[in-house]
């Protein structure tokens, strides 16, 4: 670990090697059925694309999770006690979490951790203009390797990890119970977890919202190829691919893929890639869940469902955890 003085709150850097970025890529294109890893969407145009498709009326998941939290905030920071550490994972912007932290009751601090450097040191440097009393920790990391916290409060009574926008649907669900299993242990003892959760529903409304009539998720797709050309030296014709998001129902799950246009060929790191015509990507896997999968799910984790919140359509749910 090591600080990083920033314009704002002094910046804790896990930062992986920059190495991983072109050995993940490069492993995922020579797989037989290509795959990127989502994680890589958020550069800084893929980070401000997100902000954006997060309010178009197709992506129903940040307007319905943020609806959730006004109508139920007395309850969910009743449920988390006073005197918390609060611990975000993938903190982006931090719209939702302005919610939590103007009702919150005395929080000890806040910890952002995010993969996405410029977003995290932005969102570090405003929140602690907005709450000049509250110790703000931000994180430089990919939260899947995230082991310890930094020194971060004062007098804490507990951690509780917020973890929202049903970003644990990208794991597959024994990859998702191992991440739930290391939150566990981060918040031992006596610690909780507040996760959003997208719920299942409709093929038409989900694959709607992986495509918005904006073109906005498309463009954010098609981003991860501009970054691998312009941070790995591909020379990749993005003009050639085209985004598709497919509803598999059998997984219960959203693929997001890039699909070749045509046949063609493409060198990333002076390594040569073929894609036939048709030929996708997968580049994010978006899993559903129903309120009792999750539970039985979480609790494999050593997490129990104290309370779960969803919408009057049960298109999401906002689920608080805790451990023993």
């Amino acid at each position: 670990m090591m600080r990083v003085e920033t314009e704002g709150p002094r910046l804790y850097d896990f930062s992986p090697p920059e190495t991983t970025f072109k050995e993940e890529v490069l492993a995922g294109l020579r797989l037989p059925k290509k795959e990127l890893p989502c994680k890589y969407f958020y550069d800084e145009r893929g980070s401000w694309l997100f902000e954006r498709i997060v309010d178009t009326p197709d992506y129903y998941v940040g307007r319905v999770e943020t609806k959730i939290m006004r109508e139920n905030i007395d309850d969910i920071v009743g449920r988390m006690g006073t005197d918390c550490l609060l611990v975000e994972y993938g903190s982006g912007s931090g719209r939702k979490t302005r919610l939590l932290l103007d009702r919150m009751q005395s929080p000890a601090g806040y910890v952002p951790i995010d993969i996405a450097r410029g977003a995290l040191v932005e969102t570090a440097r405003r929140f602690a203009t907005a709450y000049p009393g509250l110790d703000v920790c931000p994180v430089f990391a990919d939260f899947v390797d995230f082991y310890a916290l930094p020194p971060c409060g004062g007098y804490v009574t507990r951690k509780i990890v917020y973890f929202p926008g049903s970003t644990i649907g990208n794991f597959e669900p024994s990859q998702a119970r191992e991440l739930l299993e290391k939150i566990s242990r981060l918040c031992h003892p006596n610690g909780g977890l507040l996760i959003g959760v997208d719920l299942k529903k409709p093929r038409e409304i989900l694959e709607r919202a992986y495509d918005d009539r904006e073109g906005l998720t498309s463009a954010f797709n098609l981003n991860l190829l501009v970054r691998i050309n312009r941070e790995l030296g591909g020379d990749i014709r993005v003009d050639n691919f085209r985004h598709e998001a497919v509803y598999a129902e059998g997984e219960g799950r959203v693929e997001m893929r890039l699909v070749s246009a045509c046949e063609q060929i493409a060198t990333i790191d002076g390594e040569t890639f073929r894609f036939g015509q048709g030929e996708s990507i997968l580049t994010e896997r978006c899993h559903k869940y129903d309120v009792d999968g999750f539970r039985r799910l979480a609790l494999a984790a050593d997490l129990e469902l104290e309370e779960v919140w969803t919408d009057e359509n049960e298109y999401f749910g906002l689920f608080f955890l805790t451990n023993a």
